[in-house]
């Protein structure tokens, strides 16, 4: 049995987003490689401080305050160390500021694994002073783990560690998602219909979502948003001015809810317009289910799950018009929709697995407690 230790800032049950989500696909993928996972985040109300979940112990510690979305703990130091003691393999997730600062101040000497889910894109002021410290970081860390191809060679500063780089693309277990039955799509059909465009997600401001509500306008196109976020209330404001009646916003939806929403939609539509977004877990969502996909051209992985012409359309970022172009070639032609969606449902069988995904880690964390 290998002891992994995954360290990020969050994690269920305290929030519910795309990453931790990769997470918990890695932890419950690897235990069937003969790896036992813990899991390190910091929490507002650590109460109880563990908590047994199925995929993994998580270990909880007091988020003391936090800066630019990094939250910071004055007293984790000690229990870190203590968690480190007990692992086989450290497996961070990239970008957390306070992960980086703990690794190198606690002088963790086990084998430890970077998954680089994204540069840091925002924060450029930042960056400035926190770049000494993530270079260190990464330069004393033993692999680093970029989810696509199309990632690494975008990334400058991915292009400093070739010789440490190991690709491995996110990958979902179709069997954690709940079986729907149709009396349970019906309710939602009569709420919303079907044949709309569905975006799955968090709302922030690289979503791209301001662009796609310019790109319904005008339309016929139905589209459902669903989740919630801090630029929720914006949206819904640019809805009304833009005088909208084709949208809807549903806010947080369970998971019986959403498998009927991918069961219902036309096509999966991924406006995200800035690099922050490396690649779009609900685009493996959609292709799942079988969805056509709709996505921007970021050089990230969003591009390497849609295959443009194959699994859906890419369209150039921050572009309304081909945005709306896209859409309203799906919602004309059902044909290449139908089409579409089984060569996505294809590539997610072949590329994009949880069960794939776990095999590799396993065997990288067999491989560096070999080494």
């Amino acid at each position: 049995m290998i002891k992994v230790l995954q360290v990020y800032r969050t994690y269920f049950p305290d929030t519910q987003g795309g990453l931790e989500e990769v997470i918990r696909q890695i932890c419950r993928n690897t235990r069937e490689e003969g790896v036992e996972n813990r899991v390190f985040i910091l929490s507002e109300n650590p109460v109880p401080k563990v908590i047994g979940r199925e995929e993994a112990q998580v270990h909880r510690f007091h988020r003391t305050f936090e800066v630019a979305s990094c939250g910071v703990s004055v007293g984790a130091l000690s229990g870190f160390k203590q968690l480190v003691e007990w692992a086989d393999v450290v497996h961070y997730h990239f970008p957390w500021p306070f992960a980086d600062l703990l690794h190198l101040f606690s002088r963790a000497s086990k084998p430890s694994v970077v998954t680089y889910h994204s540069d840091v894109v925002r924060q450029k002021t930042l960056l400035w002073f926190y770049r000494p410290f993530m270079r260190a970081f990464l330069n004393k860390v033993d692999v680093i783990v970029p989810t696509s191809e199309n990632y690494f060679s975008s990334s400058r500063e991915l292009g400093r560690y070739s010789e440490k780089i190991d690709v491995i693309p996110i990958g979902l277990d179709e069997d954690i998602y709940p079986e729907v039955s149709k009396e349970e799509q019906q309710v939602v059909r009569e709420r919303v219909g079907e044949g709309f465009f569905l975006f799955v997600g968090v709302l922030r401001y690289y979503k791209g979502l301001h662009i796609l509500l310019d790109a319904l306008q005008n339309t016929s196109v139905q589209c459902v948003i669903t989740g919630a976020g801090p630029i929720e209330m914006k949206l819904k404001e640019q809805a009304v001015r833009l005088g909208l009646n084709n949208v809807q916003f549903l806010g947080y939806v369970s998971d019986n809810e959403k498998v009927a929403l991918y069961h219902l939609c036309r096509a999966v539509v991924f406006p995200s317009h800035l690099r922050s977004e490396a690649f779009g877990v609900t685009l493996i969502e959609g292709a799942m289910f079988g969805k056509p996909l709709i996505s921007c051209e970021i050089g990230t992985g969003t591009t390497y799950v849609n295959a443009d012409g194959e699994t859906g359309i890419v369209v150039p970022p921050a572009n309304a018009k081909a945005l709306r172009e896209a859409m309203l070639q799906l919602d004309e032609d059902e044909v290449l929709a139908d089409r579409l969606g089984k060569a996505a449902r294809a590539r997610y069988e072949r590329l994009f697995t949880g069960r794939l995904m776990g095999k590799c880690y396993a065997q990288l964390y067999k491989k560096l407690r070999c080494e």
